[in-house]
């Protein structure tokens, strides 16, 4: 778990490198459902084309499909799933009738002013695609894409006001869930404001112990 830009992905990836694990996100999980045109794949399917959102039944079934699969039974890396208190029941659930359980909940925290500045600091090459950063990944002339020489441009969705949005929706959203995982004492918070790989070397100290 972890707010938009404090790198769940990144930090997924080592652990799934590490310790073998798939990983296993909400994205993912539709995709294999819907091109594996299982029931509730096709539902998802349709749940999605229609630019809806998909109701708790039908996610949750997909998750448990695909936590029943063979390269699920010595473990598995949620990302992105349990969104809500009713997922994370759901989800105990599943992990019961699995004869599973939930191990460890990460939650990788960045303070609210790192993740404004990581976010805002985007700039992109509207000709190539290109991504930098202003800060982390700056191109060699202000401004400007290293590739092709185009005007960089930010998103609208990059803008201060727009994150700034977004970063509220999702405290909101996480802090119930946060508090639902630390009353069952497998909350690991981890500073996440930090270079990557000191990131994951006290999300390894923290599990390994």
């Amino acid at each position: 778990m972890g707010l938009p830009g404090a790198g769940k992905g990144t930090q997924a990836e080592k652990i799934n490198e590490a310790y073998n694990v798939p990983h296993i996100s909400t994205g993912d999980m539709f995709r294999l459902a819907i091109k594996e045109g299982t029931e509730l794949g096709k539902k998802a399917k349709n749940y999605l084309d229609e630019g809806a959102l998909v109701p708790d039944e039908v996610t949750n079934g997909i998750v448990e499909e695909r936590l029943s699969k063979d390269d699920c039974k010595d473990g598995f890396l949620l990302d992105g799933f349990p969104r809500t208190i009713p997922q994370a029941e759901a989800l105990q659930e599943i992990t019961t009738k699995l004869d599973q359980k939930l191990d460890y909940v990460i939650h990788v925290d960045v303070p609210e002013e790192k993740l404004l500045e990581r976010l805002t600091g985007r700039r992109v090459c509207p000709s190539c695609g290109a991504t930098y950063h202003v800060v982390y990944n700056p191109p060699k002339q202000e401004g400007i894409c290293d590739k092709d020489g185009s005007e960089l441009i930010q998103r609208e969705d990059d803008t201060e006001e727009t994150v700034q949005k977004r970063l509220a929706v999702n405290i909101e959203q996480t802090k119930p869930l946060l508090n639902f995982y630390e009353k069952q004492g497998i909350l690991l918070t981890i500073n996440g404001d930090q270079a990557i790989d000191d990131v994951f070397k006290e999300i390894q100290a923290k599990i390994n112990r």
